[in-house]
């Protein structure tokens, strides 16, 4: 099949959108490819067969997605989609699948291949996120979506709605999901080693790109690479002209298109205590401290307070954030060499100092304090004398029966459940979504988590639902 490179002109986009993407009250749209009122059948992949993924996002960590779904030997990999078609960075995917069809917008992918998908794998930008996976899941689609979720509060409710609505498969991308750490904390948590927790401490102090940026506004418009359709890359997104300090994840750096080190990095850091301590979501978001607020990018550095009320029997947690290379957090006397998982990636810019400034957490329980890193890296009890008493009373840990790749796939064909649904993964990221709103407006923010409302700021409250969308891409939030 030849490259796609439709939608050329405003005029044809629209009409598609208003051919395939029917808006209405109780949907989310109706494309005219597979669905009926209620939206089209979930695909059904044989158990003995595997499973035709679409991978939307081919370039720097949405490539490495594709390989790492690919060396499972359960995906046979059907359609490419991205932006930059035929960029650098999407070269060696290209190679990997040549003759695999290949389209630019995610929306002309779906029209001409529908029926030929069962799953799709979303390692996009984070603010495309939401579109992507809201269209495959209204199509029957089963999703793996790279962390976060979405980009805004609202975006991520609306995704968990519409896996509840589609009944589809999900699994958002923190691989420590399906790793040492997920069964560790799940053990001990079973067995009372961790309980009755009333502070965590996070950090994340390595360099990131938007690190001694300064900026008094949006960049100057450059001339647009030949490889790309920028309209779609910009998605819901309000119109940007053009600059490459956008693109290739330098897009993190934007309140207007990524989440900054809290979405980068709170979902391998916290995700565990999340969800094994039953967090929810807080209901008081306070920034503490901000070095170099500005109204376009992340802050330099940036201290957040995230409390969260008791929830049964459980005490009411404190979770405090710490990014920036000196805004280190205050650590146990006893807590002695950093807890590193080889097998962390390195950020969006830079290495991971291992030495000095790994990421990691700090839990403090009933009896008990316990250091971690980051991703699938276990938990350590301090001091190491508590360690060696506690030794012979540890539980035993299971092993993982799958990766976090393969665990997706096996639950598409029915034979697991996935780790990380967006059911799980829905609340921390919308927890880290409230911290960010807090970063944009340097305030200490009041949540009321059953209005789903900031109660004390209204600026803070507006901002909840994200940037707007752009015309004709309105769609996608009606559910």
């Amino acid at each position: 099949m030849k490259n796609q490179n439709q939608f050329n002109s405003p005029m044809r986009r629209r009409s598609f959108l208003k051919g395939v993407l029917t808006a209405g009250a109780a949907t989310v749209f109706t494309p005219r490819l597979l669905l009926a009122a209620d939206g089209a059948s979930v695909s059904k992949v044989p158990a003995s067969g595997k499973v035709n993924l679409a991978c939307c996002g081919i370039g720097n960590r949405g490539g490495e997605i594709i390989k790492a779904l690919h060396a499972t030997g359960l995906a046979n990999i059907v359609a490419l989609c991205d932006t930059d078609m035929g960029a650098p960075h999407t070269r060696s995917v290209l190679e990997l699948f040549p003759s695999v069809p290949r389209f630019q917008d995610f929306r002309v992918m779906f029209d001409k291949m529908g029926k030929q998908i069962e799953a799709v794998s979303v390692g996009t930008p984070d603010f495309s996120h939401f579109p992507i996976a809201m269209l495959a899941m209204s199509l029957g689609k089963h999703v793996y979506c790279e962390k976060p979720m979405g980009q805004s509060f609202r975006q991520i409710e609306l995704m968990m709605r519409a896996a509840k609505k589609f009944n589809v498969v999900t699994q958002m991308g923190n691989q420590g999901h399906s790793e040492a750490n997920y069964f560790q904390f799940k053990a001990w948590v079973d067995a009372g080693i961790i309980k009755n927790v009333t502070k965590i401490t996070a950090f994340m102090n390595n360099p990131r790109r938007w690190h001694g940026m300064k900026v008094n506004g949006y960049l100057p418009e450059q001339p647009i690479p030949e490889t790309l359709d920028w309209d779609c890359w910009l998605a819901t997104a309000q119109y940007h002209p053009y600059n490459k300090g956008y693109v290739n994840g330098d897009w993190r750096s934007w309140y207007d298109f990524g989440d900054g080190a809290l979405g980068d990095w709170g979902a391998h850091i916290f995700d565990t205590a999340h969800e094994f301590l039953k967090m929810g979501l807080p209901t008081e978001v306070e920034a503490v401290m901000l070095e170099g607020w500005s109204p376009y990018i992340f802050p330099q550095a940036s201290t957040l307070a995230f409390r969260f009320p008791r929830r049964g029997h459980l005490p009411p947690v404190e979770l405090t954030w710490y990014d920036g290379v000196k805004n280190l957090p205050s650590l146990p006397a006893s807590f002695g060499d950093a807890v590193v998982d080889p097998n962390i990636p390195a950020p969006s810019k830079g290495a991971i100092d291992t030495k000095v400034h790994p990421p990691g957490k700090v839990i403090y329980g009933e009896g008990l304090t316990f250091k971690g890193g980051s991703h699938g890296s276990i938990l350590e009890i301090i001091p190491k004398s508590k360690a060696l008493e506690m030794a012979d009373k540890l539980p035993p840990v299971p092993r993982s029966p799958s990766n976090h790749f393969k665990n997706f796939l096996l639950s598409c064909k029915g034979e697991e459940h996935t780790r990380s649904p967006f059911s799980v993964a829905g609340p921390l990221c919308q927890t880290m979504a409230l911290g960010i709103v807090a970063q944009h407006v340097n305030a200490k923010l009041a949540f009321d988590p059953a209005t789903q409302r900031i109660t004390n700021h209204k600026v803070a409250n507006e901002l909840l639902a994200g940037v707007p969308p752009r015309k004709d891409w309105e769609q996608f939030y009606k559910i």
